[in-house]
């Protein structure tokens, strides 16, 4: 019998909807609608990046949404950011699916760069054990070093999600096919290490095929910017549609 992999999963960074939504005092775009939506469409699964600053998601669109999820026990809830920050009072009172642990600073733009051991596995592994306490799987959020995913495993990790800006910046230039090849060793040296690998940041409809063709073992992406510059093109579903498309193709061309 044939082993066949694991499809891979879409979660739908809401993001910036909530960062459109708070240009003004009004509830438009909704949030959760979006969430909603994109659900419906067959994502399987949302998830939000609530910064210290409230630029986008606030605290209470993390509760609409624990609440929506509900309806949907199949999907899962992503919660990302810096359990050194606001991260663990959400992972307290929601308990998503997943608590994705970035290593951003209180006021920077966008994230950038992944968490390095040994230097963060103190400061981390107490709080990779609450989460896991509480029934939540934990993600760390790793630049693509295969060297690091032992470590990463090390502090109690379930996952990494790999950064993917540096894999996104070198699309359609000479660097792509190496840059293919790192991510490829470094979701390879995750998976040795026992772990599952989630990849994102600046995946698009362009560059996210090749990616899930070449990166072994890749169950999940999150994709927000990009999707939702799309679904202003497309509709939330036609989004949603669009992007699995991407990853089928994706899939089928594994081994290929």
């Amino acid at each position: 019998m044939t082993n066949h992999p694991p499809r891979t999963a879409l979660s739908v960074n809401v993001n910036k909807v909530a960062l459109v939504r708070n240009t003004r005092h009004l509830d438009i775009p909704n949030v959760a609608r979006a969430a909603q939506l994109c659900l419906a469409a067959g994502a399987q699964g949302i998830t939000v990046h609530p910064r210290p600053d409230g630029r986008h998601i606030r605290p209470g669109d993390v509760h609409t949404l624990a609440a929506l999820l509900k309806d949907w026990p199949e999907r899962e809830f992503n919660i990302e950011g810096n359990p050194t920050q606001n991260l663990m009072d959400f992972i307290r009172s929601v308990r998503p699916s997943q608590a994705t642990f970035v290593p951003d600073s209180e006021d920077q733009f966008t994230s950038d760069h992944g968490w390095s051991f040994p230097a963060d596995a103190e400061r981390l592994a107490p709080l990779v054990a609450e989460c896991r306490g509480l029934g939540v799987r934990v993600s760390l959020f790793m630049d693509a070093v295969p060297g690091q995913m032992a470590a990463a495993r090390a502090v109690g990790a379930d996952r990494v999600e790999l950064y993917t800006e540096p894999y996104a910046a070198a699309w359609g230039t000479p660097q792509q096919d190496e840059q293919l090849q790192c991510y490829a060793a470094a979701a390879q040296a995750a998976l040795d290490a026992g772990l599952g690998v989630n990849a994102g940041h600046d995946l698009n409809q362009h560059n996210l095929a090749a990616f899930v063709a070449r990166v072994p073992g890749l169950l999940e992406v999150s994709i927000g910017h990009a999707f939702v510059a799309d679904a202003l093109e497309l509709g939330y579903a036609g989004a949603v549609h669009a992007y699995q498309q991407c990853i089928d193709a994706g899939m089928a061309g594994r081994g290929s």
